[in-house]
């Protein structure tokens, strides 16, 4: 009868090689959760060392100005000429010798007619007599002319009231020459191309001392 021999030891080597491999899968994980692993990489691969080289920009020289247009001078092409000859009929005794489409020159119009004008005068037989020189200038002496400026109407009446344009040197005297000519003056009116008309004229009135 065989008999069945068993080994004591197989089964505690099998124990210690299952908890090898527990412990190691233990210490990897904890390796990863640490940064070992990391660190283990950096001291393996020394650190790469990267340097940031700036590209040379050559300066390209700026391209050459364009060649320069040349100008054509414009061809210019003289008008077709176009000769139309017509023989002459001698035998007609008219002809064509101007053809225009102008219009004819217009006659100037005639100068403005010149207006004859006369101013008013004075009637001749009215003159200032002695009565209207006034005394006290007789007394004082006083001598003089008087501009008198009237307006006369077409019945040869007194138009407005008359002025000293004027004066004689002596109030007096010119009040005395407006008094002759709104009371003793007469006048003729003037006249346009004949026609009577309202005018304005001026004339003196002297005072003069007579012994």
């Amino acid at each position: 009868m065989a008999a069945y021999a068993h080994d004591s030891t197989f089964v505690p080597r099998r124990i210690v090689v299952f908890l090898f491999i527990v412990a190691f899968h233990i210490g990897l994980v904890w390796a990863l959760a640490n940064g070992l692993a990391r660190k283990v990489v950096e001291v393996l691969a020394p650190p790469i060392q990267t340097d940031i080289i700036e590209e040379m920009k050559q300066d390209e020289p700026p391209p050459p100005p364009p060649p320069p247009q040349m100008e054509r001078p414009p061809v210019e092409v003289p008008p077709p000429e176009v000769n139309i000859q017509i023989p002459v009929d001698t035998t007609t005794s008219t002809a064509i010798t101007d053809v225009t489409d102008r219009p004819a020159p217009m006659a100037p119009p005639p100068p403005p007619r010149a207006v004859v004008r006369h101013n008013p005068t004075l009637d001749k037989r009215s003159q200032p007599t002695e009565d209207y020189y006034p005394p006290a200038s007789k007394r004082a002496e006083e001598e003089g002319t008087s501009t008198v400026r009237v307006c006369v109407n077409e019945q040869g009446r007194l138009a407005g009231t008359p002025t000293i344009t004027k004066s004689s040197g002596f109030e007096r005297l010119d009040e005395a020459a407006i008094k002759w000519t709104t009371r003793g003056a007469r006048f003729k009116p003037g006249t346009e191309d004949g026609k009577p008309v309202e005018q304005c004229f001026q004339f003196n009135v002297r005072f003069k001392l007579t012994n």
